[in-house]
């Protein structure tokens, strides 16, 4: 590698397959910064050229179609096996760890954690077979539940849901564990957009406390919760340093709750350079799916019955942390704190 004012370029020698799966987590990485707005470009300009009737019909499309991503969205086989998929997690590589039998016979919410800065494994194992999902869990159908805003996107929905990503609403949530065959997984990041701004390269810090949703949409459905640890999702990306009670924390909290989403400011390397740019480094992703906590269907759960719940998911979140922590790179210092 050479390095010419501080700037560390990539070797000329470099085998064509790791140039491949650096144009595919290219592809990744563009899409999911530019995809949403690209779209919403795209439908807005052609109306201002001759193609403008294609605007036209999908705007109809969309009025007609507006209610499928709540309704179990349009999974698209083809599209969640493209080989693309595979090469971006073999750039990491990520890598999804079984430790114990899911039955097909039920229904999961499998709590994703840490959020990192674009959750890059909670795409790629619950919305594409990169990782081989289906293998490791056969008869178990996956989805990837984001943020409500992504489905107002033109295209960008439709590309969304090939994929089988739902929107993270009650609504859609009971809708996907009621309806139709059973085996159905729900990955929910469950920190959000605010556990984005703590995405610090061996650090565990997860907003969950108030998190109670998913916790109740579990006890009112009899679905099982999942414990997910994704032990180096925050090692990808750097992220300038924003401690809670500082200038730039409490300006991202007041973006966050403008917008919607979070703003952290981060970077990680280029195409030809390795010393700054938009995509994530090299580093390796083990995401660990912990144990099912069987829930009894509660129609009404009350507070009381959400709380117990919630202790349980996270002595098992904890205890999940604890046992694979070292195995997967952490320090035996490294702490899991929960706010």
């Amino acid at each position: 590698m050479a390095k010419f004012f501080g700037i560390e370029f990539a070797p000329l020698a470099i085998p064509f397959e790791r140039r491949i799966q650096t144009l595919c987590v290219v592809k990744f990485v563009i899409t999911f910064l530019v995809g949403g707005f690209g779209g919403l470009a795209l439908f807005i300009g052609l109306f201002f050229t001759r193609f403008y009737v294609i605007s036209l019909i999908y705007m109809a499309w969309y009025m007609l179609d507006r209610l499928s991503p709540y309704r179990g969205g349009k999974r698209v086989a083809w599209f969640r096996n493209w080989l693309l998929w595979k090469k971006a997690a073999d750039y990491f590589p990520i890598k999804l760890i079984k430790t114990a039998e899911l039955d097909p016979n039920k229904n999961y919410i499998l709590g994703y954690h840490p959020h990192g800065i674009l959750g890059m494994g909670g795409f790629l194992h619950f919305c594409t077979e990169g990782t081989g999902f289906s293998k490791i869990f056969p008869g178990i159908t996956p989805h990837l539940m984001v943020l409500p805003g992504h489905f107002q996107f033109p295209f960008y929905r439709d590309y969304l849901m090939t994929s089988g990503i739902l929107p993270a609403t009650k609504g859609s949530m009971d809708w996907a564990l009621s309806h139709g065959p059973k085996g159905r997984a729900l990955g929910l990041i469950v920190g959000g957009a605010l556990e984005a701004l703590e995405a610090h390269a061996g650090h565990y810090r997860l907003k969950i406390l108030d998190r109670k949703g998913f916790i109740k949409i579990a006890l009112r459905n009899g679905a099982s919760l999942i414990p997910v640890v994704s032990f180096g999702e925050n090692n990808i990306y750097e992220q300038v340093a924003n401690p809670p009670g500082s200038r730039l924390r409490n300006f991202q909290l007041w973006m966050t709750r403008l917008l919607g989403f979070s703003p952290p400011i981060f970077y990680g390397r280029g195409v030809f350079q390795y010393s700054f740019g938009i995509l994530p480094r090299r580093r390796p992703v083990n995401t660990v799916v912990g144990r099912p906590i069987d829930v009894a269907q509660i129609k009404e759960p009350s507070l009381e019955d959400i709380d117990k719940l919630q202790r349980r998911y996270l002595d098992e979140l904890l205890a999940l942390f604890e046992k694979y922590k070292v195995q997967y790179g952490e320090t035996p210092e490294c702490k899991m704190e929960f706010f």
